[in-house]
């Protein structure tokens, strides 16, 4: 981590992590795909629930970056005995964190879709995906722990696997589940949440496997299971900026469609089907951000000040090239994009303009995206967090208000492009003072 050339290491690290992500990205798009054929009520009323699938997966994710960094650092520090701590004591501290989000997600689902749609028939669609993709929780935040221990010590291909396996479990059993093919029972929505969590379920089951057979340098050890202070607090130092910046969109997507849906419902579906769409471009973009992650906190570790400033250009160059894809492609083909989800005209039309105006904001989020996971890397959590809070909450969300107000839905549409330049900027200069030193 620390000899090899810098763009040849950041590629070999990064490019399983773009195809984990991408392909991470296509369990919502599947599943919206294959719903969608049932009616645009049953594609609301997952967009609706993906706020909240969205914040199980950042508290997961989250946490496990903390585990990523901390373990990457006391191996570039060579101290072994620390990292196994850490990986032990993350991989059980994720566990529980599991089973809350379970029972909190399942008990409070209800008030929650009651926040933002009267219809009756969308709300049960949303209560019969949502209480059962809630139960594979566990298997969500375990899994993740597993992945981020497998990143920390370079072994990305291990993702990848896991994270194909599983989702090609998933395409396979949602038609089959959703309409009742072969031995399958028509399970409708249900069967879409029941085929994602034994997609999870097996990407679980796969990294237990690889651990058990293909040891790797961390150690899993029931000598470190006893939660230590000093361990546990450098993990939720790192974990709770990274999971707040992974959630501030499921803030960001509820207040949006708290606006949206004072003009139509059709805007609410439009905002849901966007995200979707995007999820595939930036978590592309993060794929090669956790790739660099654990280079950055390794070489940190090790004292190799000037790779860090090397590998931060080129994953900002590699994000932005990226970005330029997303930008075409939502020039080029918007009609189509939208058009997996959804048949109805009037809401193709909303969806292009929105692709248009959305997307021209694409390319300079590169630099905040870039600088938010190599502040992660660097153990500078709060830092990174500030950056996320400016694009999602104390920007996005005034401007959104406020453009809505006077040019109505196509405002919220173009407050996304205005908040990406200005958080830019604002990313630009955290970095420059919190990460330049090393």
């Amino acid at each position: 981590m620390k000899e090899r050339r810098i763009l040849p290491l950041v590629l070999s690290m990064s490019l399983p992590m773009v195809i984990s992500m991408a392909v991470n990205s296509l369990y919502n798009i599947v599943d919206s795909y294959f719903v969608a054929r049932l009616s645009e009520e049953a594609l609301t009323a997952l967009s609706l629930v993906y706020p909240i699938q969205n914040l199980v997966n950042a508290i997961a994710v989250g946490f496990g970056i903390g585990i990523n960094a901390t373990v990457a650092f006391f191996l570039g520090a060579g101290d072994g005995k620390s990292a196994d701590k850490a990986a032990t004591q993350g991989l059980a501290l994720n566990f529980i964190h599991g089973l809350l989000l379970t029972l909190l997600c399942i008990a409070g689902m209800p008030a929650f879709l009651g926040m933002f749609s009267s219809d009756k028939e969308i709300i049960d669609l949303a209560l019969a995906y949502s209480v059962r993709a809630f139960l594979f929780s566990v298997a969500v935040t375990v899994g993740i722990a597993f992945e981020k221990i497998f990143q920390s010590v370079g072994r990305m291909k291990v993702s990848m696997l896991c994270m194909m396996c599983g989702f090609v479990a998933n395409i396979i059993l949602d038609p089959l589940m959703i309409f009742g093919i072969g031995i399958f029972p028509e399970m409708g929505i249900a069967g879409a949440a029941y085929a994602t969590g034994i997609g999870q379920c097996l990407s679980l089951l796969l990294y237990v496997i690889i651990y058990i057979v293909r040891p790797i340098p961390v150690r899993i050890r029931r000598s470190c299971l006893r939660i230590d202070k000093k361990t546990a607090g450098r993990l939720y130092l790192i974990g709770i900026p990274a999971a707040l910046n992974i959630a501030l969109p499921s803030l960001l997507i509820s207040a949006l469609n708290g606006i949206l849906a004072g003009f139509s419902e059709k805007y609410v579906l439009v905002l849901g089907v966007y995200y979707k769409l995007q999820t595939f471009i930036y978590l592309t973009a993060n794929g090669i951000v956790q790739g660099i992650r654990p280079l950055v906190g390794y070489n940190y570790g090790a004292g190799e000040y000037k790779r860090v400033r090397r590998i931060f250009g080129t994953a900002l160059g590699l994000t932005a090239a990226v970005m330029v894809a997303g930008t075409a492609l939502s020039w080029m083909i918007p009609e189509e994009l939208i058009r997996l989800f959804t048949a109805n005209q009037e809401t193709v039309m909303i969806g292009v303009s929105a692709l248009h105006i959305i997307s021209i904001g694409f390319i300079v989020s590169a630099v905040s995206v870039t600088c938010c996971g190599a502040l992660e890397g660097l153990g500078k959590g709060t830092a990174s967090l500030c950056i996320s809070l400016a694009r999602y909450v104390v920007i996005m969300i005034p401007a959104a208000f406020l453009f809505s107000r006077i040019w109505g839905p196509d405002g919220v549409w173009g407050a996304f492009c205005v908040t990406e330049f200005l958080t830019a900027v604002f990313a630009y200069a955290v970095y420059r003072t919190q990460g330049v030193h090393v």
